[in-house]
């Protein structure tokens, strides 16, 4: 027992065990300092002097037979204070060895009962943060419900709007810097853009027919890649997203069922529904390259802001692929679009016309056009959409 653990022993016995102790201890020093080495008496030395009378020789005989009972007295009490120390040294360490027990059992009781207590704090932080945040949900439900949650909402709408109105603007600015007025020299034989290129045959694109095996073998093997091979840094016009196989499903269905013109039903998000016309516009871009404009009809300008982040992030293009003679343009109403549609097949290009869901009525012009992408809305509104 090191001196540590004597002193810790020392500190957990009671004062009454402690008197115990030192009363032990004080009659084991007594006991050993009343043993003490008896000297070796001769007593034939002691006589060689004295006289050698009979009186003298029996008194020297009484003499050394006292003495000698003295010694075997004083011997035989030794043994019996040494046995007596023995038992005490005996007794002094069982009543350690019980102390020690018993410190022990107590420090057990007190570990237990600390961790006791702890696991009744940690259930009891457990339940508080459980009502926390029940309760932050509620407060989130009163916020969707209350003027801050309206204020949110209307904020995100203005976003929204600026952000379609910044963009509509730098457009129109970017295409009134390249239109070219012609001289005064060549205003009676004008030369058009619409008469060379309608040289060029406009691309018919027929999926559903057994003549385009070699179109449909590449729409599928498009497909694969983005379901199996996302590339998250692809070239602009590829898909930059995690296909499912549910969203892919429902393109070849597009593609192949409905020939590239028909309605498939809304994934209950404008964001899902963003990542399967871009995954269209992906495969069609990969066809027909730079002949193909994307008109994206939406009848708020907050929804055509949304249109618009989500196909740049989709298919990695920017704000300059946007605009009235650019890749993608965005439309509020049926009339002007279906105006640019028949601008672009006069001029021989593809349109493809992509109706947001929250269009109810659909002008029945729109779907004269080669390619158009309709969602069609779940039976009860979705909360995503404004």
């Amino acid at each position: 027992m090191n001196t540590e653990e004597t002193f810790n022993l020392e500190n957990s016995i009671s004062p009454e065990e402690n008197l115990e102790i030192n009363a032990l201890e004080t009659s084991v020093l007594e006991t050993e300092s009343e043993v003490i080495e008896l000297p070796q008496v001769d007593i034939n030395s002691n006589l060689i002097d004295s006289p050698q009378t009979d009186e003298d020789l029996t008194l020297i005989e009484e003499t050394k037979t006292n003495l000698t009972q003295e010694i075997s007295q004083l011997h035989t009490e030794k043994q019996t204070l040494k046995t007596e120390i023995q038992a005490l040294e005996i007794q002094k360490k069982q009543l350690l060895e019980n102390q020690t027990v018993d410190v022990q059992e107590k420090l057990k009781q007190i570990i237990d009962i600390s961790l006791e207590d702890l696991q009744q704090q940690k259930q009891d932080l457990q339940i508080a943060v459980e009502k926390l945040e029940r309760r932050r949900e509620k407060i989130q439900a009163e916020m969707r419900t209350t003027f801050a949650g309206v204020s949110q909402d209307l904020a995100i709408r203005v976003q929204g709007f600026k952000d379609y109105l910044v963009g509509s603007l730098q457009d129109l600015v970017a295409a009134t810097e390249q239109i070219e007025l012609p001289s005064n020299e060549n205003w009676e034989t004008p030369v058009t853009q619409t008469k060379i290129k309608a040289e060029i045959n406009p691309p018919v694109p027929q999926f559903s027919e057994q003549n385009f095996a070699q179109e449909k073998r590449k729409i599928k093997e498009s497909l694969d890649l983005y379901r199996t091979r996302p590339d998250y840094y692809g070239a602009p016009w590829q898909l930059r997203r995690t296909f499912e196989p549910i969203h892919a499903e429902r393109v070849k269905n597009w593609f192949f069922s409905q020939g590239g013109r028909g309605a498939i039903k809304s994934m209950g998000s404008r964001l899902q529904n963003i990542l399967i016309a871009s995954a269209v516009m992906s495969v069609l871009h990969k066809l027909y390259g730079n002949r193909l404009r994307t008109l994206v009809l939406a009848n708020s300008p907050e929804r055509l802001g949304e249109w618009r982040r989500g196909l740049q992030d989709c298919l990695g293009i920017s704000r300059s692929d946007f605009g009235p003679e650019r890749g993608v343009v965005l439309f509020e109403q049926p009339e002007a679009l279906i105006q640019k549609a028949d601008r672009l097949v006069e001029e021989k290009l593809l349109p493809l016309v992509i109706i947001d869901e929250t269009e109810d009525n659909i002008n029945l012009a729109l779907l004269q056009f080669p390619l158009w992408l309709a969602f069609a809305p779940e039976s009860q509104p979705n909360s995503n959409y404004f």
